[in-house]
């Protein structure tokens, strides 16, 4: 069961091991891993179903890989509002990971990790992130404070990480991923940025190597220096 944290110290490692350039992977997840991998969200179809950021390349006429940016992928000038987009579908989910692949990821990070307790970080910013749905006493406590954001921590087994979220309506549980997440060991880290459409991922080299196999996601190897910017996708180059 997911815990609030009133005590954000257990967080505190994390700033001093971000940084790089505007745009590097290791801004938004730990630097000081052997590997890292971007898990890139999947877009939906018009006429129903997932695709993933293979399948629109080859619809498309473009190229993927790590750095691809999807906007350059479906031939849009416009990373925000995707005008003259090739892709007919909706695009990709920005700032968590749909159930199912939260549920994937979440097997595999499993396995890599001795440790039974696990840290999570949601970002203070929610709409949602209010007395319907957490605690006064909580969201009185201080903030762990990153740079340019501030989150909420809680803890508990690893599987509780599906438990964060909100209720528009009793019969409808509206999941959110954590923003930040780590084991008790530390073996690992996971990252959803707010504004990101892909979940970056910092472990060793079987952990990154497994989830490049996992069915159920679309992960690609990266470095923590990758640039993940607008403009970091340097193949799929727009008129």
């Amino acid at each position: 069961m997911l815990r609030p944290v009133l005590d954000p110290s257990p967080a505190e490692w994390i700033s001093s091991r971000l940084g790089g350039a505007f745009g590097a992977a290791g801004r938004t997840v730990p630097r000081g891993y052997a590997a890292y991998a971007r898990l890139c969200h999947p877009a939906e179809r018009d006429r129903g179903g997932w695709a993933s950021w293979r399948e629109a390349a080859a619809e498309t006429g473009r190229r993927a890989h790590g750095a691809m940016q999807w906007h350059a992928l479906v031939g849009s000038p416009d990373p925000v509002n995707l005008t003259g987009a090739l892709w007919r579908g909706s695009p990709p989910g920005r700032g968590t990971l749909p159930s199912h692949s939260l549920t994937a990821l979440l097997a595999v990070l499993g396995e890599h990790t001795s440790a039974s307790e696990a840290w999570f970080c949601l970002w203070e910013g929610y709409d949602w992130a209010d007395e319907a749905t957490l605690s006064r006493e909580h969201l009185d406590a201080p903030r762990l404070r990153l740079p340019g954001r501030d989150y909420l921590l809680f803890s508990g087994p690893l599987k509780s990480a599906a438990e964060l979220g909100w209720r528009p309506r009793p019969n409808w549980f509206e999941a959110q991923s954590p923003n930040l997440f780590w084991p008790d060991d530390r073996a690992w880290c996971v990252a959803t940025e707010v504004d990101f459409d892909s979940t970056l991922v910092a472990g060793d080299e079987a952990l990154i190597d497994a989830l490049l196999e996992t069915p159920g996601l679309e992960a690609w190897r990266i470095e923590s220096d990758t640039s993940l910017a607008a403009d970091g996708d340097r193949i799929n180059r727009l008129p």
